[in-house]
Parts: structure tokens; C-alpha cells; sequence
């Protein structure tokens, strides 16, 4: 991995408004060998920014980004995206081997299934297996893919960053919040609205865990998301990489 900065500086594109990329640009930025940008889709209205240069919105798919690579001189770009975002990591890999620049993937480990969760394969897949599970549903699969729900007459209380968009469900109560969430008010929460199933996507980490421990202590149905299936660029860890970028020559 050289480096085509003039300044011997290595120039590190990193994806995603994550924990991890958040932890990665920060750590990252204490090298003065290194230099990184940081760059977020703009699907939340008020990010949590990463230390360094931060660029916000897409590149025009894979062969935009492969063209920003090699305009910007990217040394190696590290996809720090959602789970789920498998369109933008889908990018990054064709848009690395257009550039020949080297790609490394950073994700968090899935959770373990456990006994009595129904496991679906998409967000449709979640919402036909609602009738008959329970009348009061915690939604925390993101504002985005609310309208999957908007043909069911059960009462939903979603959780999100921001607002969602039409088509709503009928019964919808939105709370705005942002993670981390502590176990003892994710029970609350669930009383309070006297939750009969969890829907949730399958990301993993310690972030928004709670939800689930919480459902297991209270006897509350849970429906999980799976992952899409993985780039075929083997995952690292915030650690791993670090060492990698550091230190390749």
C-alpha cells in the first residue's frame, strides 16, 4: 500500500457514520502519517461527525467513487458502513478493483441468535410474520423501511434518528432517540407501551443490544432481520485495522 501523496502522507477514505468508523477516523487522525476522510451518506440530518475531514453524499455508484479514488489519491478505503447497507458496500468493492486500491471491511459481529426468535430474511419477510404475534409492535429496523408496515392495523411504536416518511401505518407513535440505550429503560419503554413484539435488523454490537435482553426478560416476542450476505472481502476489526493502515508500507 504506497502512498501517491507528494507529502509521504497516506490518504485513507473511510465509509460510514458508525461506531466503529467514528472510532477509526479518531485513532486514525493521531497519526500524522496519515491523513483521513471520513464520508457519510446524509440519510441522518444531524450526524455524529467524525474527527478529520468529513464528506457528506454519494459518489455516483461504483463508477463514481472509482473515479474519486484516483482523483483524490486514495491510499485504501475502509468500508465502516451499516450492516445492512449492502448497495454502498457493494460500491466499494467494484470500485476498489476498478482503482486497484486496496479495500478493507469493518463490521461489528452479528448477534447470536437465541431460542424463540423468528430469524426473516427481509423487511417483508418481518411484516408477514406480525399477524398473530401481537397487537403492539416496537419497530427499530430505521425510519426507511416503515412502508413495509403501512398495510397492517397493529399499533407501532417506532424508534428512530429522525422522522419517517409516508406511507405510515395507520397507528403510529414515533420517538426520536439516538443510542446507546441502557437496559433498565428499554424495559420501561416496553411496559410503558406494553410491547407485544420486537422487530429489529440483526447489527450487532453493544450499542442497541439492551432491546433484546430486555424482550427476554419480559417475555416479549422478537423478530430479527438477517444480514444481507457479506462482501467477498474478508471483515476486520477497528484494531486489525488500524494495524494494517499504520503500518503498510
Amino acid at each position: 500500500m504506497h502512498s501517491s501523496d507528494a507529502t509521504g502522507v497516506r490518504r485513507i477514505l473511510v465509509l460510514g457514520g458508525t461506531g466503529e468508523a467514528r472510532e477509526l477516523a479518531a485513532r486514525l487522525g493521531d497519526d500524522a502519517g496519515v491523513h483521513v476522510i471520513s464520508s457519510l451518506a446524509g440519510r441522518v440530518r444531524d450526524p455524529k461527525l467524525p474527527a478529520g475531514e468529513v464528506r457528506v453524499g454519494g459518489f455516483g455508484g461504483a463508477d463514481g467513487l472509482a473515479a474519486w479514488l484516483g482523483e483524490h489519491r486514495i491510499d485504501a478505503v475502509v468500508d465502516a458502513t451499516h450492516p445492512f447497507a449492502h448497495v454502498i458496500t457493494a460500491n466499494a468493492v467494484r470500485a476498489c478493483e476498478l482503482a486497484g486500491t486496496p479495500l478493507l471491511v469493518l463490521r461489528r459481529p452479528a448477534w447470536e441468535a437465541e431460542p424463540g426468535w423468528r430469524l426473516v430474511g427481509s423487511l417483508d419477510e418481518a411484516a408477514a410474520a406480525l399477524p398473530g404475534l401481537g397487537e403492539r409492535i416496537f419497530l427499530t429496523t430505521g425510519r426507511q423501511g416503515v412502508g413495509r408496515f403501512a398495510h397492517l392495523d397493529l399499533r407501532f411504536l417506532l424508534r428512530a434518528v429522525d422522522p419517517p416518511e409516508p406511507p405510515l401505518p395507520p397507528h403510529l407513535t414515533t420517538l426520536l432517540a439516538r443510542g446507546p440505550f441502557a437496559f433498565d429503560d428499554e424495559v420501561a419503554l416496553l411496559r410503558e407501551h406494553r410491547i407485544d413484539v420486537l422487530v429489529t435488523k440483526n447489527s450487532g454490537g453493544p450499542m442497541t443490544r439492551a432491546k433484546l435482553d430486555a424482550a427476554r426478560e419480559l417475555g416479549v416476542a422478537v423478530v430479527v432481520v438477517q444480514r444481507p450476505p457479506e462482501p467477498r472481502v474478508p471483515a476486520t476489526t477497528v484494531e486489525e485495522a488500524l494495524e494494517r493502515l499504520r503500518h503498510a508500507g
